[in-house]
């Protein structure tokens, strides 16, 4: 079995329809859902709840917070997959290849992943990027990287186009 650890951090990819409020919000975490829609042989998954919040309202502790438990974790599991907001998911990952440049560099694949459209909406990339992301960690040799709509991107250098809808590297 290929152990992985599932961090979620909460971001577009978890937001759910609160209706009496009328918005898309993060309260509950669906990847138990999307989990389960899924055919996952050969994989175990532990989960691990950080936090369930938009990424703009992240702060360096919460950063730092991620990068610690991947660090902390890493050597118990075979890969790590985070599901985490698009909008600040950059921070995250430079800080995480900082923290395990410090270290000697990455001994597991990590990666990162989210989604633009929710996945309670019909024409969501949830799905999509969770399943890339699981196939990516099984594959990628270790570092930290960035996987969402049919791309995987290595840190550093990765960077949120928001005017694409995706992630490219600097340029």
């Amino acid at each position: 079995m290929f152990r992985v650890l599932l961090i979620s951090t909460g971001g577009t990819i978890e937001k759910t329809y609160d209706e009496f409020a009328g918005v898309l919000a993060n309260h509950v975490s669906v990847l138990d859902v999307m989990l389960a829609s899924l055919e996952l042989r050969g994989v175990d998954i532990e989960r691990l709840s950080l936090m369930n919040k938009d990424s703009l309202d992240m702060t360096t502790a919460d950063h730092d917070l991620i990068a610690r438990e991947v660090v902390a974790r890493a050597p118990s599991v075979d890969g790590i997959v985070i599901v985490h907001g698009t909008d600040r998911l950059a921070v995250s990952g430079e800080r995480i290849h900082a923290c395990m440049a410090t270290l000697g560099g990455a001994t597991r694949p990590v990666v990162l992943t989210g989604a633009m459209r929710p996945y309670e909406l019909r024409r969501t990339d949830a799905v999509q990027n969770l399943t890339e992301a699981l196939i990516a960690v099984q594959l990628l040799g270790p570092g930290v990287y960035a996987c969402m709509h049919n791309r995987v991107l290595a840190f550093p250098g990765v960077q949120k186009d928001a005017r694409a809808g995706t992630f490219t590297r600097h340029a």
